[in-house]
């Protein structure tokens, strides 16, 4: 792949790398061997590489070798010490000017992995060595071609202290080992399997190990072994068990099936990511691996369950068939994402799974996508890539594979799965190797379903509806469109899938017959292909005016505008029989309510909340037949990040006004429905991870946080004692969160007395940074500012940025937004500081500025200030630069 610049780049920006200018690699490479004798800040890497020119290349070519941060100590080509003259060193590339057609080449580089606080290449964490190879942290280890597409097989060798580093670790499977003259040991691991540089995993460390067994389908013994140090070994069962039930489920589903004999996982507390696909050595972030019902709430055990899984299908869609170069990210990413969203929707409640999934596409990947950042799933550009693993990759890469099913039917997306590793095994592919695959499996033409590939923003959807009650048809309009984004500003029509079916003045399903149709049994729900940018379905046999409910399960990833007024939506809240729609009407409800209090509110109106909302609610929260998960979906207020989506110029005072006054009316309102509701779900159970009992304590702990909107002694009680007396971390965390969120005495010494229990525990200790980051009170800034210098804070670890500044800008709008801009300075001045540390996770935290433009002037001219002050900040790094560069532009 070559870099290159627009003629009009600012000729000090860094270089942007286009898709349109991916060159096949001029060498292959047949094997590799690498030994590594570690030292804290010493590290020697020796690289044994052997290659031969591809087919094709006739002519000597140089041999370029991508490089960070290296110090090279020797470099021989065939046994041969290279002279400065034949190889060309610069800062980022080692350049082999002239080699044979064949070769091998012999590279020592010594590296600092105490230093490395970027925690890309080789690092140290807590004491241990550990590796994250992806996107481009192998060119951080040592010189090499450090592309997705140059695939090769690994042997690894690794030297260390055996006192200090028991334990040594790389991918696939251990060939030998032994102890050495001065203190140290070593072992040596073979992959059988062709990986590129990003799947390389070494650890080493002083850790304790659980190990369990699974049996695949054709009968073999494969180990299972969690890694982590010794205090932490009790948190690792729900990890194995979610990895267990993970195999199954692939055999199952797709009928894939493990290849290795052994399948390792390592906890790590300093990570950039949530965990690394590392083929056989998986990597993991502490607390997305590490769980105790002590320690853990009920989503961080629905978190683990599913990035283990996440991780675990990654072995064949992404390592084995992996990506040809980054922009086909989401080829791995997006489909596995919609893996392990099927296996968690399989394992627990469907409608609660897929209401979690959108809930995370309409509030971040929305707002990606009507921001300066809007990119296509498979972008065209970038100048660093670590800056394009976004919810628009993973999750609406996810919705564009679950389209897929939609279109195709789950046997005919099974067959297309099924040709794709079949035909792909052992390859690095495109997006488009993939589509064509299930095109050839079903006999389809999805040419125009590759748009959602290569145009950015979301889809909007206008609908219109007529009834000729003479002749009972009913009519079906819809027209599309797609807002211009960020060099595109005119979007072809989008293959969308849409399911739908009506509703009688009952609630009933009506059976569904389109026009001419004689020979089609009518069903009760449709799935109906928008091709046309307007196309009209005309339905027959409809008896009475229907309410139409449309995109149920949201089959895709569009805004849609229904006319439906505020009955209708109630009506739909009340009787939809799709899960997802019921909740989405509810939620649609709530949104045009709260918008026109917005208007109230700036108008300095009275506000008043409609009974019909009201109504809906007791009706909602007193239903028995209803899953407990669900009723707390359908209660929770819609955010205020996602409301302000829905706003021309955001009124962050306002929106936060409202919110808070719905609240407290339904509080007001519905008393005695949330104390009784609350009562009868309070029950004191030993705990278990189960969608039931998940269920009853969402469902309780929601009621908690409306009753305590009142102030009343009484309920503030209630919350402190749920807060002492809790055995479990969900119920713990619950109550405390509540309580963190109003100015009442038992606030302060509950935070004190939570801290003080748990301060030994590094992933609690995360929960309660992240509590009072997210604090509506008017001090919260302060207190930001105030524990960054608490000792167990620490600007270097990427999970306590996350906790502590992270969650105060991203998920504590009215205190970011304060009208005096302070938080804007805070939140530029940590940038800076992280820059220098970690680029990828201080670009992360610009991120928060870059939708300026959607705020009244007055903060507009704040934020625009503190992007200026980054962008034009001497040293930047790419990641930050090109976050801030796009945000500034027009």
């Amino acid at each position: 792949m070559t870099n290159s610049k627009p003629a009009d780049a600012n000729p000090g920006a860094p270089a942007t790398i286009y898709l349109r200018d991916y060159k096949k690699p001029d060498y292959q490479l047949d094997s590799v061997e690498l030994t590594f004798d570690l030292h804290e800040t010493r590290t020697r890497v020796y690289s044994r590489l052997a290659f031969k020119r591809a087919p094709g290349i006739k002519k000597p070519v140089a041999l370029k070798l991508d490089a960070s941060h290296l110090q090279l100590i020797m470099l021989k080509l065939n046994s041969e010490i290279l002279a400065p003259h034949q190889y060309q060193l610069e800062d980022e590339s080692l350049s082999i000017l002239t080699p044979p057609e064949q070769f091998e080449l012999e590279i020592e580089t010594q590296i600092n992995p105490q230093e490395n606080t970027a925690l890309e290449g080789l690092y140290l964490s807590s004491g241990m060595f550990c590796t994250q190879c992806e996107a481009e942290g192998f060119r951080r280890i040592t010189f090499f071609p450090d592309r997705p597409d140059v695939m090769s097989r690994f042997k690894v060798t690794i030297r260390a202290d055996k006192n200090k580093y028991p334990i040594l670790l790389s991918n696939g499977n251990k060939i030998d080992s032994g102890d050495l003259d001065d203190g140290r040991h070593w072992v040596s691991w073979q992959d059988p399997s062709l990986k590129p540089s990003y799947l390389f995993a070494l650890v080493a460390g002083d850790l304790a190990c659980q190990e369990d067994r699974f049996t695949s389908m054709s009968g073999r013994d494969i180990k299972l072994q969690l890694f982590t140090e010794a205090e932490n070994i009790h948190k690792c069962d729900h990890a194995l068990n979610s990895l267990k039930q993970a195999m199954k489920w692939d055999e199952d589903t797709y009928g894939r099936e493990y290849d290795l004999d052994i399948y390792m996982v390592v906890a790590v507390n300093d990570f950039n990511m949530g965990a690394m696909e590392n083929k056989g050595l998986n990597i993991f972030n502490s607390s997305c691996v590490l769980a105790s019902p002590q320690t853990a709430t009920d989503q961080d055990y629905y978190r683990i369950q599913s990035i283990i899984a996440h991780e675990y299908f990654h072995n064949w869609s992404g390592n084995r068939v992996t990506c040809r170069d980054w922009f086909q990210l989401s080829l791995k990413e997006g489909f596995t994402v919609f893996r392990d969203q099927e296996f968690s929707a399989d394992l627990n409640s469907r409608a609660v799974q897929r209401i979690d999934d959108v809930n995370v596409l309409r509030a971040h990947q929305f707002a990606e996508d009507a921001g300066p950042m809007a990119h296509p799933i498979r972008p065209d550009h970038y100048i660093e890539i670590s800056n394009f693993y976004t919810v628009t990759v993973y999750n609406k890469g996810a919705e564009v594979v679950r389209m897929l099913c939609n279109i195709l039917g789950r046997d005919g997306f099974r067959k297309g799965t099924d040709l794709y590793f079949e035909r792909h095994d052992g390859q690095a592919v495109t997006t488009d190797d993939f589509v064509r695959a299930m095109e050839d499996a079903n006999n389809i033409d999805l040419s125009q379903f590759r748009n959602w590939y290569s145009q950015a923003g979301t889809p909007e959807l206008s609908v219109n509806e007529s009834y000729d009650q003479q002749n009972q048809r009913y009519t079906l309009s819809i027209r599309q469109s797609c807002p211009p984004t960020p060099g595109q500003t005119d979007k072809q029509p989008f293959h969308i899938p849409l399911a739908m079916g009506l509703l009688d003045r009952q609630g009933h399903a009506l059976p569904l017959r389109l026009e001419n149709e004689t020979t089609t049994e009518a069903s009760f729900s449709r799935m109906l292909s928008l091709n046309d940018a307007e196309q009209s379905w005309i339905f027959t046999g409809i008896p009475e005016k229907p309410v139409l409910s449309l995109g149920r399960g949201f089959s895709a990833p569009v805004k849609i505008s229904l006319p439906h007024d505020n009955d209708e939506l109630a009506f739909l809240f009340a009787h939809d029989s799709d899960e997802f729609n019921r909740w989405d009407a509810g939620q649609t409800l709530a949104i045009k309510i709260m918008l026109d209090l917005v208007e109230d509110y700036q108008a300095d109106r009275h506000l008043h909340l409609p009974a019909l909302f009201i109504d809906a609610c007791r009706s909602t929260l007193n239903n028995a037949a209803l899953d407990k998960a669900l009723i707390a979906q359908a209660l929770s207020l819609p955010s205020e990040s996602y409301l302000a989506d829905q706003c021309a110029v955001v009124d962050v005072d306002a929106i936060h006004a409202v919110r808070q006054f719905m609240r407290r009316q339904l509080a007001e309102a519905l008393e005695k429905d949330w104390l009784k509701i609350y009562e009868e779900n309070n029950i004191c159970v030993d705990y278990q991870f189960n969608a039931t009992d998940m269920a009853r304590r969402s469902l309780k702990n929601l009621c908690l946080s409306y009753f305590l909107e009142l102030d009343n002694p009484q309920y503030q009680q209630h919350c402190l004692q749920q807060f002492e007396q809790a055995n479990n971390m969900t119920d713990m965390l619950a109550a405390l969160s509540i309580l963190s969120q109003h100015d009442i005495p038992q606030r302060q010494p509950a935070l004190d007395a939570f801290y003080d229990k748990w301060k030994h525990d590094r992933q609690v200790v995360e929960k309660w940074f992240s509590i009072q980051a997210t604090s509506s009170s008017a001090d919260t800034l302060n207190k930001v500012q105030e524990l960054m210098q608490h000792p167990a804070f620490s600007i270097k670890n990427p999970n306590l940025v996350r906790s502590l500044i992270g969650r105060f800008c991203a998920a504590n709008p009215v205190n970011f937004h304060r009208v005096d801009g302070s938080s804007y300075r805070f939140l530029a001045e940590q940038v800076l500081v992280l820059d220098e540390l970690n680029p990828q996770i201080a670009a992360r935290m610009v991120q928060s500025l870059s939708r300026w433009r959607r705020f009244d002037a007055a903060r507009q001219d704040l934020m625009r200030e503190q992007l200026e002050r980054i962008s034009q900040h001497p040293g930047l790094s790419k990641d930050v630069y090109e976050i801030a560069s796009r945000s500034l532009q027009e």
